[in-house]
Order: structure tokens, then sequence, then C-alpha cells
């Protein structure tokens, strides 16, 4: 767990900027994807594809379901 922390020190450095202040859901998004990479043993990127196939499956069952 160790690990995590590292990255989220690292990730707030990285922190999105809106408008010039830290856009505190960008960090918070950056440090769930950091802790659910850690306790998968998985890449960010395969955590950004996790997110994203989740979406998908949500969307597709929410239009299914008003069909």
């Amino acid at each position: 767990m160790a690990g995590v922390f590292g990255r989220i020190k690292g990730s707030q450095k990285q922190a999105v900027e809106c408008r010039g202040a830290v856009d505190p859901r960008a960090l918070e998004l950056q440090e769930a994807k950091a802790i659910l990479s850690e306790i998968f043993r998985i890449s960010v990127s395969e955590v950004d594809e996790m997110i994203q196939s989740r979406f998908e499956t949500t969307c597709y069952e929410d239009i299914g379901s008003k069909g």
C-alpha cells in the first residue's frame, strides 16, 4: 500500500488545472485510479480501460431498458 501513497503524492504534482486552479475532481480521480492500479496490480492505463468498459456496459444497459 505504500506504493499508492507515493503515486498519490506524484499525482498531486501533475494535477489538472482548471483556470489556473487545481480541479479537485481531477485530483480525486487520479488518486482513485492510482489506488485501483495498486489493488489490482495493473497499470493506470488498464484502469482507464476498465472504467471505459464499465461505462460503455452501463450505457448499453440503460439503452436496452428504455427500448
